[in-house]
């Protein structure tokens, strides 16, 4: 089963420490499994970490936290080549595709000569749930900051456009993302958009936020309009408060 309409959940959080295990799947993950709506099975999770440079070291905690999650969990990997001959196949045979952070343009680069970009498009109308932080949260909206290029925010206006907005991750923790933000919407560089804090995400049904998210209490994100002024959008805490 996939979701009942196109679901995008774009996060800065998801995978929390596990204790004992490496690696844990957080409230935010959790929530991208539950809204596939997979009954009868174990829900099919593909970790991407193509912003990363698809670091094997990672995958082996992903692994064990999708099994403690009660998923299954596979990987999509770019370097130094596709590791399924048959990506198309395992993309729209999973349930959640989940994107990890790390460099947003390189990850644009390289999604869009393999094909990825269109493939994630085609899973996205069919059912499957993109999520992901960070760059990972990013990617699928029209254009954020970034710090693929440096330690200073800067502006990538490239991005995958299957939502019409904007997005900014680590709003509260990174000090030049909010001002770069601000600047790169009032200037016309990138629409209007919504800036992340730590531990946040926003639910899109289709291309329209339906629900601001958060696996940490006290969290918010960040409408940011044309002329630059911010309104606080206050987010459902995840970790008291049961699913409407």
């Amino acid at each position: 089963m996939t979701a009942d309409s196109p679901t995008i959940l774009a996060t800065c959080g998801g995978m929390v420490d596990g204790g004992w295990r490496d690696a844990a799947y957080g409230p935010l993950l959790r929530l991208a499994i539950e809204l596939a709506g997979v009954t009868g099975r174990a829900p099919r999770v593909a970790h991407v970490n193509t912003a990363g440079g698809d670091p094997r070291f990672v995958e082996g905690a992903e692994l064990e936290a999708a099994r403690a999650a009660g998923a299954e969990g596979s990987h999509i990997r770019l370097f130094p080549h596709p590791n399924h001959e048959r990506l198309a196949e395992h993309v729209l045979s999973r349930d959640v595709i989940w994107v990890s952070g790390g460099s947003v343009v390189n990850l644009l680069a390289l999604w869009r000569a393999h094909g990825l970009d269109a493939l994630l498009r085609q899973a996205w109308k069919a059912g499957v749930v993109l999520a992901g932080g960070s760059a990972g949260g990013l990617c699928w909206h029209t254009g954020g900051t970034t710090t693929s290029f440096g330690p200073d925010a800067q502006v990538v206006a490239d991005g995958l456009r299957f939502l019409p907005g904007s997005f900014s991750p680590h709003h509260d923790s990174q000090p030049s993302r909010a001002p770069a933000f601000r600047e790169a919407i009032v200037s016309g560089r990138i629409p209007p958009g919504y800036g992340v804090e730590e531990g946040v995400g926003l639910l899109y049904r289709g291309d329209r936020l339906i629900e601001v998210v958060a696996e940490r209490a006290g969290a918010a994100a960040w409408a940011v309009s044309a002329d630059g002024s911010e309104e606080r959008l206050p987010a459902r805490d995840l970790t008291v408060s049961p699913r409407p």
